[in-house]
């Protein structure tokens, strides 16, 4: 378990655990787990109950202490001191990533710790408590606090010009793009994880295609220099005051405010899945540790039925369901085993593709490997054991029926929201996306507030091209908000979708709000090609890495309106591109 972090030779800390895990840490020595996550916290928690049944049958000692994120009371506080004075160690504590636990650690020891050392000691194992300095210094003062959720003094480092939830590709985009054009300006980023990654290629790496390891890397790196790394989790805002709430119950103040979290992949929504994913043929490119798992059973499958899944709209990357099926299907039919193989769509929707341009040459892949379309068929549940997946089908005649498909390899696409806490929040729109203007990309009832990436309610194509051109506009509307200004850079909607038909060849749909067509080359979009193939799989990582999240806007300059009537005058061009994007 690599995710074990030790806080002093009694305890150490992680993130989520699971019952598979409760007999590594039984085989480590461990003697006692601390549950420090509320119970239907997230999607794929396992029960407390559960857990401590894992932990009794091994002879550990277990408490459960839940303490709500953003809200680490004093009760909890003491709770968890007991548990720590009553169980034999070593002691393992886990929450959600880790930060509730190490803060009611940090808490715990105020007493007869300074708070330099405890700040230094949570650091070294990756936990970043420089906030909770206040209720430190105020606990080692005995004086009493008034439990989690205090206001954190406005200081450099807890109020911010820009601060930014979500390190990303949203997140971090942005922020380079400010820092290109204001390098002075105080900006910190709110991100709980260690790793970033380039999630476009993680298709290509379930077709063979290319090599996972380059698609992560240390979040350290990827943040841009001079913009400050907060390693936790945001839980709520408070937009009325200007601040965000953090997991550990601290707050941090802003001028400017840019969520920016991503989307939640929602295994939960589909029962049964959760148990069976990763095993008996049940497959996803939508996580990193399962792409490569995608092609060994593409490579294990001579004969049977393949089924792939695309849920309701709207999802990350609307292609990418479809492309699993293109390379699994180019694989088996270069090593002659198609004519065996079954292949089933099964699509949310009612069309393969929301651009009609691109249909027509989709449509000729989808007859080449002979694969069979099922419309208004969406994936409600699945028995891994049996290889039995359970489908609500809509009729012509608008009833829905369940059918039962067998299966010898699924590739599932779940459902996707925002995350619970901007669904939570007062941001989310009656979808639970942030809720912001499609063209300004700016919060619709709180001006200081932007949004881009995938958890935006702006109704473009979520993919990383989709970024690369929102990043700029964010950047200067940010910048026009300090400066007191009306924001002026508008977003078209642009978002590039390579649809990759076959192993060296990519229908390159680029396009922007309504479908309108927006190719960045003067060539037939609809028309497949080797060369998109070499975008997709050679150039675009290098353009993510080394240009967009280092704030280098190659072709993703925004669009920029003029506030005065005279500048209008001047060039009137403006006022026409103006009304073409609101039309």
């Amino acid at each position: 378990m690599d995710s074990l972090k030790k806080l002093t030779p009694f305890l150490s800390v992680a993130p989520q655990i699971n019952a598979g895990d409760v007999g590594s840490l039984s085989a480590l020595g461990y003697r006692a787990i601390i549950n420090n996550r509320p119970d239907n916290e997230g999607a794929g928690q396992p029960a407390s109950a559960d857990l401590e049944a894992a932990a009794r049958r091994l002879g550990l000692e277990y408490r459960h202490i839940p303490v709500i994120s953003g809200q680490v009371t004093d009760e909890a506080v003491a709770a968890f001191q007991a548990a720590l004075g009553e169980v034999k160690g070593p002691v393992l504590a886990f929450c959600r990533t880790g930060t509730r636990s190490t803060t009611l650690w940090a808490l715990s020891e105020a007493h007869h710790l300074s708070s330099d050392a405890i700040v230094q000691t949570a650091a070294d194992i990756g936990y970043d408590l420089q906030n909770l300095r206040p209720r430190l210094d105020a606990r080692a003062a005995t004086t009493a606090s008034a439990g989690g959720g205090e206001v954190l003094p406005f200081t450099h480092a807890t109020s911010f010009d820009v601060l930014i939830i979500g390190g990303g590709a949203g997140g971090c985009a942005a922020a380079a793009s400010i820092r290109k054009r204001r390098p002075k300006l105080n900006i910190a980023i709110v991100e709980p994880s260690d790793k970033h990654y380039y999630q476009p290629a993680w298709t290509l790496v379930g077709g063979g295609a290319f090599d996972r390891a380059k698609t992560e890397r240390p979040m350290a790196q990827v943040i841009p220099a001079g913009v400050r790394w907060i390693r936790a989790a945001a839980a709520g805002f408070e937009p009325d005051r200007n601040l965000v709430v953090l997991e550990d119950g601290t707050r941090l103040a802003y001028r400017t405010l840019i969520v920016a979290p991503g989307l939640q992949l929602r295994w939960d929504l589909i029962e049964g899945l959760s148990e069976t994913l990763g095993k008996n043929g049940v497959t996803s490119n939508y996580l990193f540790d399962l792409a490569p798992y995608t092609y060994e059973l593409v490579q294990g499958l001579k004969k049977g039925t393949a089924l792939f899944t695309q849920p309701p709209m709207p999802i990350k990357c609307a292609g990418a369901p479809q492309k699993a099926m293109y390379l699994s299907c180019d694989y088996w039919l270069k090593h002659g085993t198609l004519k065996d193989i079954k292949v089933e769509l099964n699509n949310a929707g009612g069309v393969l593709f929301g651009v009609s341009t691109f249909v027509p040459p989709l449509m000729k892949y989808v007859e080449k490997y002979g694969a069979s379309l099922a419309f208004f068929s969406t994936l409600k549940g699945i028995d891994g054991a049996k290889k039995e997946a359970y489908f609500d089908v809509k009729g012509s005649d608008g009833n829905i029926s369940r059918v039962t498909k067998k299966f010898d390899m699924i590739h599932v696409v779940p459902p996707q929201t925002a995350p619970e806490f901007i669904r939570n929040s007062p941001f989310a729109d009656d979808m639970g996306w942030v809720d912001v203007d499609q063209e300004t990309l700016r919060h619709k009832r709180y001006g200081n507030v932007f949004s881009l990436g995938d958890a935006s309610s702006a109704p473009n194509a979520k993919t990383a091209a989709a970024v690369r051109k929102q990043a700029p506009v964010v950047a200067e509307n940010v910048l026009a908000v300090l400066e007191g200004k009306s924001p002026r850079a508008v977003y078209d909607g642009n978002g590039s979708c390579p649809l990759t038909v076959e192993k060296g060849k990519v229908v390159l749909a680029e396009f922007g709000y309504g479908g309108e067509l927006l190719p960045t080359f003067p060539l037939d979009p609809a028309v497949p090609r080797r060369t998109a193939w070499f975008l997709k799989a050679k150039m675009l990582p290098t353009l993510y890495w080394d240009l967009m999240l280092k704030g280098r806007e190659w072709l993703a300059a925004p669009v920029m309106l003029p506030h005065e009537p005279q500048e209008r005058e001047e060039n009137p061009a403006l006022d026409d591109c103006a009304k073409s994007k609101r039309a």
